[in-house]
C-alpha cells in the first residue's frame, strides 16, 4: 500500500468520526438498564437456585463487556461530542468496570500509537517476545513468559491480576491529575463494594459479582488478545513501521455472530478502530462495509480464532507467529544446518 493510498484511507474515515447523541444515549439505556436488571434477577434467584443465578450472571457479564466498550469510547472522546460528557461517563463506567479512567486513557493512547511496533512494546499491550529475544532470555524470564502466555494463566488469573490488582496502582511517571483520578476511582470502588456487600450479604454479593467479573474479564482479555494475535498479523521494527499498515494488517477483523457482535460493541471491527479511534463503536461496521479496501482485510471467526492460542512468539525471519513446538523444530533445524559441512563453490 503506497503512502498516498494510506493517506486516502485515513481520509475516508472522516465521515464516521462524529458521534450521534441519540445513538449514544440509546446505547447507554440498552446497556446499563439490562445489566442492573440482570444483576437484581441474579440476586433474587439465589433463593431458588444457584445454577439459575449463575446462568443469569453469565448473561450479565456480556452487558459488562458492552459497558466496557462505552468506557473505551469515552477514553477516545468518541462516545459523546462533549469532552466533559465523555469524562463524566468514563469515570462512572470506569468504577463499574474497575478501570482507572485517566490511567487507562493514557496507556491505551500509547497502545494505539505503537501497536505492532517491535521497538515500542510494553505499554497497553500483551507481553510479546520475538524468537531471538526468547532464545537469548534468562531461564527465569523464559519461565515467566511461558506462564504468562499459558491460556489458563492469561484468561483465568489474568482478570484478577489486571483488573483487581494492577489497575489499583498508578503507573510510574503519572501526572498529578492522573494519580488523583486513580485514587478517586479506587475509593469509589471500595465504597460501592462495601455498601453492596453489607446490604446484600457478602456471600451473595461475591457470588454474583465474582461470577460476572470473571466471565467478563476473561472475555475481555480474549478479545484484546485475538485482536492482535492472529495469523498473517503485522509487526515491524520502528524503522519500517507504518501506522495505517499496523491498523489494517496488525489489527484483526473478528467476525462474530450478530448477538456477540452487539454485546461486544462491534469491537471485532478492530482494524477500523485502530485506523480511526475517533469513530464511535456503533459506526465501526458501517465504516468497514462502505470502505472498499477494508472489506478485503483478513477475517477471523470464532472457530479460526482458536488457532491464536498456539501463537506464542513472533518470528522476525518468517514474519509470523509460531508456537513453542515450532520453536523446538526451528532450533533442531538450525542445529543440523550448523553441523552440515559447507561446500565452497569452485
Amino acid at each position: 500500500m503506497t503512502q498516498q493510498k494510506q493517506r486516502n484511507l485515513r481520509k475516508q474515515m472522516a465521515p464516521y468520526e462524529k458521534s450521534i447523541t441519540k445513538n449514544s444515549v440509546l446505547q447507554l439505556f440498552n446497556t446499563l438498564i439490562p445489566f442492573f436488571v440482570l444483576w437484581i434477577l441474579a440476586y433474587q434467584s439465589l433463593s431458588l437456585s444457584n445454577v439459575l443465578s449463575f446462568l443469569i450472571c453469565i448473561v450479565a457479564a456480556g452487558f459488562l463487556v458492552r459497558m466496557f466498550i462505552i468506557f473505551h469510547d469515552c477514553c477516545h472522546y468518541s462516545f459523546f461530542k462533549s469532552r466533559r460528557a465523555n469524562d463524566v461517563l468514563g469515570n462512572i463506567t470506569g468504577i463499574l468496570t474497575l478501570f482507572p479512567y485517566r490511567q487507562w486513557q493514557h496507556d491505551h493512547a500509547v497502545h494505539h500509537a505503537t501497536s505492532s511496533n517491535l521497538d515500542k512494546r510494553g505499554t497497553g499491550d500483551i507481553w510479546l517476545l520475538t524468537v531471538d529475544e526468547y532464545l537469548s532470555a534468562s531461564f527465569w524470564t523464559r519461565i515467566q513468559y511461558r506462564l504468562y502466555r499459558n491460556p489458563i494463566v492469561m484468561f483465568g488469573l489474568g482478570p484478577i491480576y489486571t483488573f483487581l490488582l494492577k489497575n489499583r496502582f498508578n503507573r510510574k511517571g503519572a501526572r498529578k491529575n492522573e494519580k488523583l483520578n486513580t485514587y478517586f476511582i479506587n475509593i469509589a470502588i471500595v465504597a460501592l463494594i462495601s455498601l453492596l456487600g453489607s446490604w446484600l450479604g457478602w456471600g451473595s454479593f461475591l457470588f454474583i459479582q465474582g461470577t460476572i467479573f470473571m466471565v467478563a474479564g476473561s472475555a475481555g482479555i480474549w478479545l484484546f488478545y485475538v485482536q492482535h494475535t492472529f495469523e498473517d498479523s503485522y509487526f515491524e521494527e520502528d524503522e519500517h513501521w507504518e501506522y495505517v499498515k499496523a491498523a489494517v494488517e496488525g489489527s484483526s477483523f473478528y467476525k462474530l455472530p450478530p448477538l456477540l457482535q452487539w454485546l461486544t460493541g462491534n469491537i471485532g471491527y478492530h482494524h477500523v478502530h485502530h485506523l480511526s479511534p475517533r469513530i464511535p463503536n456503533y459506526k465501526l461496521e458501517e465504516a468497514h462495509e462502505r470502505t472498499e479496501p477494508l472489506r478485503n482485510v483478513p477475517t477471523i471467526t470464532l472457530s479460526t480464532s482458536l488457532q491464536s492460542l498456539k501463537f506464542r512468539l513472533w518470528d522476525e525471519e518468517s514474519k509470523s507467529f509460531i508456537g513453542f513446538k515450532e520453536l523446538k523444530s526451528l532450533k533442531t533445524s538450525q542445529s543440523k544446518n550448523n553441523l552440515t559441512p559447507q561446500v565452497e563453490p569452485k
